[in-house]
């Protein structure tokens, strides 16, 4: 399989698109920086990929679902580091995290 053409360049981290107005209402934290989350219309339809590449957030959970192991994932998918795969879980934990904010 090739790889070539998988990263792009132009992807933005989580931080600067479309997650800001969550951060500017005082969801995020500073210690919830998703910097190897991406976002890019252009790449996979704009969902969040892992650092550009052509990876899924959505793909790696879905990995990790299923009980394959990091090992495993890694193998498969030699542009990933485990550091990518920690962060894909921390966005989806966070994305599912019900916050209470009074008005």
């Amino acid at each position: 399989m090739s790889w070539a053409g998988l990263w792009t360049p132009r992807a933005k981290p989580c931080n600067d698109m479309r997650h800001r107005q969550v951060a500017e209402g005082g969801f995020m934290t500073e210690s919830t920086r998703f910097d190897r989350i991406t976002f890019d219309s252009d790449v996979m339809g704009g969902r969040a990929c892992i650092r550009g590449l052509r990876i899924t957030v959505g793909l790696v959970v879905s990995l990790v679902a299923e009980g394959r192991s990091n090992a495993d994932i890694l193998g498969d998918y030699p542009d990933l580091e485990e550091a990518d795969v920690r962060q894909a879980l921390a966005y989806a934990a966070w994305l599912t995290r019900e916050e209470v904010v009074s008005a």
